[in-house]
């Protein structure tokens, strides 16, 4: 059951993962190409860096950095703000884990007997982790806060 559970957990991460390849930074630029080619030279050459700054639309965002792994809303005095997340996700090695053992039988001609043989049977496991990596807050459709994680 749990070696199931894992397969297919593992088939979702994989189809994540070959899901978000499919957006590129030019078939977002073509998807948005009418915003992406009013931008002057200096711009497109920010934005295809992955480069955003307070006043960018969400389009400009958007082709920067890709669809956002989450959305938040909020509401204060001041109106409505939208919250994009962008996180990371990998596999942690965690080490190796017995699953048992696997029986090798073979038949011995000379002898006319069998002999078999148990071998035990170790599988890495790993561990899925994110990170929230950053946070792009819009109001009005402009960006007015910009946070990411420092690495060092």
């Amino acid at each position: 059951m749990r070696v199931k559970h894992l397969l297919s957990l593992s088939a979702f991460f994989v189809a994540a993962l070959l899901a978000a390849g499919c957006s590129t930074f030019e078939s977002r630029a073509k998807e948005k190409s009418a915003v992406y080619g009013s931008l002057d030279s200096t711009t497109q050459a920010r934005i295809k860096a992955r480069k955003i700054y307070v006043g960018d639309s969400e389009d400009m965002v958007y082709v920067a950095l890709g669809a956002p792994d989450q959305r938040r809303e909020t509401l204060d005095a001041s109106g409505r703000a939208t919250t994009w997340v962008y996180s990371a996700y990998w596999q942690e090695y965690q080490g190796t884990r017995s699953t048992g053992y696997h029986r090798y039988v073979s038949y011995d001609a000379a002898s006319k007997s069998y002999h078999v043989v148990n071998v035990p049977n170790y599988q890495p496991v790993y561990q899925s982790r994110s990170e929230e990596r950053m946070r792009v807050t819009f109001k009005d459709s402009r960006v007015i806060i910009v946070e990411q994680v420092k690495t060092d």
